[in-house]
């Protein structure tokens, strides 16, 4: 029987590895984290969400975010299934296009939950219950770059670690290792087979904070950063994929799109990243509210260093610097001058209104560099709170010295979007999207084009222990019409 196990799982590995090709299609399986009855609906939580998030975004060296607790009623945090090790193993990781490093909860991690949020089971990675698991070395490169040390420093057989510290006080501790994951390569319409590839990222051994919660954990973090310590930039080193993905995120069913490769349809127009910065930075040109500019000058959308607009699937609201956000309000209050207006949580702008909000405030647009608009309906920035409705629009005027007057555009706008992030060309765009239908992905290699639809896609092997489960299970029958 163990001969027998072992050649299934040699089959699955020699089946997945010939898989995998350069310029390959993949998608990954994603869930929205608050989609679903028994939502914590609170303005606060969902506030202070972001704020923790955007400590990581400004601060230096910070490689992990704080996962998110609460939600909009259509709007939040997303994660997706993947298979590590050999074998594999499932893990439920957030999808975050805010940070750059992959990490899970590792064995050593004592206090970490075993069940996250809706009862989602959680998985602690072992390196040693895999056969092509290891660590990282303190003197290997990848360590080096990311920890900006010396190879001088390192002593003999000593792990790379990483510890990174959040604003509420919370943390990460862990190690780097090596692993095979596995996900899933789009062989035809709504058609995948099983690919892997290796790449290096976090164990955690010691969380903190809403990291370690019951009520919201996850497994982990699935980083898609711009940096090469990214899970797309590795891929993409090692002639994987292309360094190109796309995410369609379903504000109102949850789950969506995640795929990696050279999306054709439907066509999205682009505008170009901002050399020089840490995060997806585009340049933001003008606001549109109800078919008339705001009068804003061009300094507005630039702020010190941190310059245009940060857009990042990891944010659950829109945040614009004080000069923008009350010229923005102003503006659309003004079609609703008798409203009244009050004020949730010291941070809420909210009112009552029986009407469609559709028909009585006016669509936001936002222009960029290169022609390209973001639409934004009434429907998409009120959202409903206890018999109101609640502005998404926040003044990141208001924050501290280091986070002031950024313009951050989270799931409140990019939800039920197609987002396009293309680094082979330094662009990225986005396009108004059903997220529950489908995409066209083409094969960059043989050059067929496939579809790939949300909450559709059937796998030939979901992971490898799976299939050498069904072969052993089939030798077992065997074995037994035979004696």
């Amino acid at each position: 029987m163990a001969v027998m196990l072992l050649v299934a799982i040699v089959m699955c590995i020699s089946t997945t590895t010939s898989s995998s090709s350069s310029g390959g299609r993949y998608v990954m399986r994603v869930k929205s984290k608050f989609s679903g009855g028994g939502v914590d609906n609170s303005l606060t939580a969902l506030k202070s969400h972001d704020s923790l998030r955007h400590l990581h975004i400004l601060a230096a060296g910070v490689d992990l975010p704080i996962g998110g607790i609460g939600r909009a009623d259509t709007v939040g945090l997303y994660y997706a299934n993947i298979g590590i090790g050999t074998p594999s193993k499932n893990y439920s990781v957030q999808v975050d296009t805010g940070s750059d490093i992959m990490w899970v909860n590792c064995i050593q991690c004592t206090d970490c939950p075993k069940r996250g949020y809706h009862n989602i089971p959680l998985t602690l990675y072992n390196p040693l219950d895999s056969i092509t698991g290891s660590k990282i070395s303190c003197d290997h490169q990848f360590c080096l770059e990311v920890s900006k040390a010396s190879a001088s420093t390192c002593k003999p057989n000593r792990s790379c670690l990483y510890s990174e510290v959040y604003g509420d006080g919370g943390y990460s501790l862990g190690y780097f290792v090596q692993d095979v994951v596995q996900y899933d390569r789009v062989s035809g319409d709504r058609q995948t087979s099983l690919a892997n590839g290796t790449v290096i990222f976090g164990c955690g051994a010691r969380q903190s904070g809403d990291l370690g919660s019951d009520d919201d954990a996850l497994d982990g973090i699935l980083g898609f950063g711009k940096s090469n310590s990214s899970i797309i930039s590795q891929l993409a080193s090692s002639g994987k994929v292309k360094k190109m993905f796309a995410h369609c995120l379903d504000g109102v069913n949850g789950g969506g799109i995640f795929a990696m490769g050279h999306v054709v349809q439907p066509k999205v127009n682009t505008t170009p990243l901002m050399p020089n910065q840490l995060h997806y930075n585009v340049n933001m040109t003008g606001v549109e509210v109800g078919y008339e500019f705001l009068n804003l000058t061009a300094d507005v959308f630039a702020i010190g260093d941190k310059k245009g607009t940060i857009i990042d699937s990891g944010t659950t609201l829109a945040y614009l610097p004080e000069v923008i956000y009350k010229a923005l309000i102003r503006k659309i209050f003004a079609w609703q001058p008798d409203l009244k207006l009050r004020t949730l949580r010291d941070q809420y702008t909210c009112f009552e209104y029986s009407k469609s909000v559709d028909d009585g405030f006016p669509l936001v647009t936002f222009h960029f560099e290169k022609s390209l608009v973001l639409e934004v309906y009434p429907h998409e920035y009120l959202f409903p709170f206890e018999n109101l409705y609640c502005l998404g629009w926040q003044d990141s005027g208001l924050g501290t010295n280091d986070k002031k007057n950024l313009t951050i555009l989270g799931d409140l706008v990019l939800s039920n979007r197609l987002v396009l992030y293309d680094l082979e060309n330094q662009a990225i765009g986005w396009t108004k999207y059903n997220c529950s239908s489908s995409i066209k992905l083409k094969d960059e290699i043989t050059g067929s084009v496939h579809l790939v639809g949300a909450h559709f896609l059937s796998s030939a092997c979901s992971c490898w222990t799976q299939r050498a489960l069904h072969i052993l299970l089939f030798a077992l029958l065997l074995h037994g019409l035979l004696s």
